[in-house]
């Protein structure tokens, strides 16, 4: 367990208040804090502390590793137990997800950590939804929250001394209170999206005027949560600088890093040999609705055109909670609505470009990362690939209407070496600024500097 470090409480306060003063200033005092965590004695301090005690609470199973917040889970895991770190991970299980089994992968990393799962029903009858829009909250947030998962939780803190716990995204900060009052540790959360944004952005496509009010209604209620939370922790953790951005417009006051999504590269390996060229897909979890909207949106476009027109190219969709309705677009030798896949890493690899257009979103898109590490051709929205350090035309293609679609995909499957060559400057992208261990250090940094200015 790590012993704090009780004096510096005036970095503190210029760490909380420094993202709120001029941009010159905050720089400076920035740079003096750095400067400050450079001396021997704090370097020491930091070095010499032993293993931490980590808990992560997550509001959903992250197994199997099939979509981009379980990932995000299980790599972080992943990366602290690497570096010697104790890990527990409790998570909510919906009724929906309860039946898998564990792959060797899953059974190497539970093999290595304190695991617990707590069933919860997420299902909200018709009746609910109707109540809650006299509410002024979402029901979108409610449904997460259990008393009876609460008093677990309560249990869990008091039988165990914790120097970190971790809220993997908004839906677990519904126990924030009750963390903080039983638990001394340091309280982190990870800003997977800016959730309210995800709402606005969706209500923004829509031309239905109730469907348009019945978001914004929740993108409205969700953002006065998180306004109501995000000073409530220790310490922020984000996947971009938009992000950052967005939560400093709102007022934060506490820490806030800066961490991509960390990958273990060693799991990538591309064998061209079994790619077809050329074949286009998309992979992503349609139970999440800015992935509906955004394959909806392309099928919709490009359906003719991939089964009459000039694109003459298979189309496969693939990735888990494809509703039945996508079987109409399926169109045998043409279109294939392929559905949850057993190997997602064996999938990207027999494709060869992959679509990512995203029309809402935020935070960092896991598939990206993971198609850029294994050398895809890559077309997507700049919304889609937002968060990573990209240039157009040289490691991926951004097409943010369908002209540009229509054009990127058209050159794509008549040059196979222009594919390979934007594939392979991906992989250097993601080697250099993606590598797990590398993230995950600058993870625990910042855990640490927030005890040293406890």
């Amino acid at each position: 367990m790590i012993v704090r470090f009780k004096t510096g409480f005036f970095f503190a306060h210029l760490l909380k208040t420094a993202p709120n003063l001029p941009l010159c200033h905050s720089k400076k005092i920035k740079k003096a804090l750095l400067n400050l965590c450079q001396l021997p004695q704090i370097t020491n301090f930091v070095e010499n502390q032993q293993s931490l005690k980590i808990l992560i609470l997550t509001h959903r199973v992250p197994f199997p590793q099939n979509g981009g917040y379980p990932i995000v889970v299980c790599n972080t895991v992943r990366g602290l137990v690497n570096l010697g770190h104790e890990v527990s991970l409790v998570s909510l299980n919906a009724k929906k997800n309860y039946h898998h089994e564990y792959s060797e992968d899953d059974n190497e990393l539970l093999s290595q950590i304190k695991y617990r799962a707590f069933d919860i029903d997420t299902n909200v009858s018709v009746f609910d939804v109707a109540v809650n829009l006299f509410s002024k909250t979402s029901f979108n947030l409610n449904k997460y929250f259990s008393s009876e998962f609460e008093r677990l939780l309560i249990r869990e803190l008091k039988n165990t001394t914790y120097d970190i716990i971790q809220f993997e995204g908004l839906l677990v900060s519904l126990y924030l209170a009750t963390v903080r009052k039983n638990s001394d540790a340091m309280l982190i959360y990870r800003a997977h999206n800016i959730e309210n944004q995800i709402w606005e952005r969706l209500s923004e496509q829509k031309n239905d005027p109730f469907k348009k009010s019945y978001l914004k209604m929740h993108a409205k209620r969700i953002k006065n949560y998180e306004l109501q939370q995000l000073n409530n922790f220790d310490g922020i953790t984000v996947f971009t600088e938009q992000d950052k951005s967005t939560l400093l417009e709102y007022g934060t006051k506490i820490p806030i890093e800066i961490l991509p999504l960390g990958i273990n590269l060693d799991h990538y390996k591309p064998d061209f040999s079994k790619t077809e060229f050329p074949s286009l897909f998309f992979l992503g979890s349609l139970d999440w609705l800015p992935n509906r909207e955004g394959i909806e949106w392309f099928l919709q476009n490009f359906h003719k055109e991939l089964t009459e027109g000039d694109l003459r190219v298979r189309f496969y969709v693939a990735g888990n909670d494809i509703p039945e309705s996508f079987d109409d677009y399926d169109v045998m030798g043409k279109i294939f609505i392929q559905g949850e896949v057993d190997d997602a890493l064996e999938f990207l690899n027999s494709k060869s470009i992959m679509i990512v257009p995203l029309l809402s979103s935020g935070g960092m898109r896991v598939k990206i990362v993971e198609g850029m590490a294994m050398q895809k051709c890559i077309i997507s929205t700049s919304l889609g690939a937002e968060g990573i350090n990209y240039e157009n035309g040289t490691n991926i293609l951004i097409a943010n209407n369908v002209d540009e679609f229509y054009e990127a995909i058209k050159t794509c499957i008549t040059d196979e070496e222009f594919c390979k060559t934007i594939g392979i400057n991906a992989r250097k992208l993601i080697e250099e600024q993606h590598d797990l261990n590398k993230v995950t250090k600058k993870l625990v940094d910042f855990y640490k500097v927030l005890f040293v200015f406890a």
